[in-house]
């Protein structure tokens, strides 16, 4: 078997920690040549590097755009974030197979993305996504009825909204079923990331918004599940662990012998599936609102929770304000015409401009929020 070259983008991250893991179990499959971080864990980054001699190796933007754009079969695109978007479009400009953590960057690109894309070269690694990429083997696109995400629910599932008012930063924090960035797992608290997930699922698969259901799945084992136009569904289950969809995102279309423990079939299991509260989580349908908007659209979605997210940690925003400041920065957003093709440039000025307003935006509740409290 050849071994396949490897460029890992987001080397000190979640994906990229685990994905060298597979490559450090996997030494006849795999040889990393690129390895880049955004240089938060520098001690960690020179301990790889010296570990795998990669060909290329550097920390920042500028050296994952590079790094991605050396010939390699796989660039696993492992970063958090709109900075993934370059490195997305060097690596399919290379001719790379584009494994995608990142789903920033096709959200936001979206058809910049989608154009540049040769059929077959973007592979899923988030599992839900790659759960979909293995069920749809098993049909043609004439025979799929929907595509069903599920989500965990996160930290916070069964509350109402009144009751995630007072969400502490460490409450946001404790996911109960996958250990992820902070980043990704406030996403998952407020269920952003799943907003982000339903537009992923629109691009990868294009398939229509009306046709792409989430559902409660509290354990996360069943990652998600496509639907037949004869009333079969079929699932993908394995445990919650990352290295399967990732050691599959590398290796596609083939399979990692080992890549994690299956489950276990020997223990009791009960399987739950509960409709989404968009009451207390609007997150998925103000998603699918800047999805079928389409444009410039997604790309605000995206930005201005990246801002909102930042000033939860930070202590400047209330849990519940996320989603709020997110609305509002989009129904300010004008996506533009729609007769002309979208360019990265106008991606850029929209990602740049969301981030701009949703500052405003936090900062007028921030202000509005401590009136009231004085008032009080």
């Amino acid at each position: 078997m050849k071994r396949r070259d490897v460029v890992i983008l987001g080397s000190t991250g979640s994906i990229g920690t685990q994905a060298l893991e597979i490559v450090r179990a996997n030494p006849e499959r795999f040889r990393v040549v690129g390895m880049t971080a955004g240089g938060g864990n520098r001690e960690l980054f020179e301990a790889q590097v010296a570990e795998f001699s990669p060909v290329r190796s550097g920390l920042g933007e500028e050296a994952s755009v590079e790094a991605a754009s050396m010939e390699a079969a796989v660039v696993l695109n492992g970063i958090t974030g709109a900075v993934g978007l370059r490195p997305t479009l060097a690596a399919l400009e290379a001719g790379n197979v584009l494994a995608l953590a990142n789903k920033e960057s096709l959200i936001m690109g979206g058809e910049v993305v989608t154009r540049a894309a040769a059929p077959g070269q973007i592979v899923p690694v988030d599992s839900e996504h790659s759960a979909l990429a293995q069920c749809l083997r098993s049909g043609s696109g004439g025979e799929v009825e929907k595509l069903v995400l599920t989500a965990s629910g996160g930290p916070f599932r069964g509350r109402t909204r009144d009751q995630l008012a007072d969400v502490t930063l460490a409450e946001a924090l404790n996911h109960p079923t996958w250990d992820m960035g902070p980043v990704v797992t406030i996403n998952s608290a407020t269920l952003v990331n799943k907003g982000l997930e339903v537009i992923e699922a629109h691009l990868l698969f294009d398939i229509g918004f009306d046709r792409i259901e989430v559902v409660v799945h509290p354990t996360s084992v069943v990652h998600s599940m496509v639907e037949f136009t004869d009333g079969s569904t079929l699932a993908q289950a394995s445990p919650p662990t990352m290295l399967i969809p990732i050691a599959l995102g590398m290796a596609w279309p083939d399979r990692v012998p080992g890549a994690a423990p299956g489950v276990d079939w020997t223990t009791a299991q009960t399987w739950e599936f509960i409709p989404l509260d968009d009451e207390a989580f609007p997150a998925v349908s103000l998603a699918r609102r800047a999805g079928e908007q389409a444009r410039t659209a997604p790309a605000v979605y995206n930005a201005a929770n990246e801002v909102c997210v930042q000033a939860f940690r930070d202590g400047d925003l209330g849990f519940v304000d996320i989603i709020d400041v997110v609305g509002a920065t989009l129904t300010a957003h004008d996506v533009g015409s729609y007769e002309q093709p979208l360019t990265l440039d106008e991606v850029l000025a929209a990602d740049a401009w969301a981030r701009e307003e949703a500052g405003r935006l936090v900062a007028a509740t921030q202000s509005s929020t401590h009136g009231e409290k004085h008032r009080r």
